[in-house]
């Protein structure tokens, strides 16, 4: 396969398996030995290392954001609805 000349290779993955495996290593949903090799390419790589805290930053503050209720204002879903209807 070919890779980019500055994709590193540490612990058997390779920056793009990394940043594939991100998602799910941020939501602790790989196996463990999938979590052990990402842990371990993220101490020998310093790009990922940067990029992963970036990631898992915006992750966060989404969350948080998304987590916030906030009411419609009055009318808005009404609105929509007779949108869509009309769009059917």
């Amino acid at each position: 396969m070919n890779r980019p000349r500055d994709e590193k290779v540490v612990a058997g993955l390779a920056c793009g398996d990394v940043l594939a495996l991100l998602s799910d290593y941020l939501d602790g949903d790989l196996a463990p030995e999938a979590r052990r090799q990402v842990e371990a390419h993220l101490r020998g790589c310093e790009g990922c290392t940067r990029f992963g805290g970036e990631f898992r930053t915006t992750v966060q503050a989404l969350r948080v954001h998304l987590r916030r209720a906030t009411a419609l204002p009055p009318g808005v879903l009404d609105r929509l609805r007779v949108a869509l209807d009309e769009e059917a």
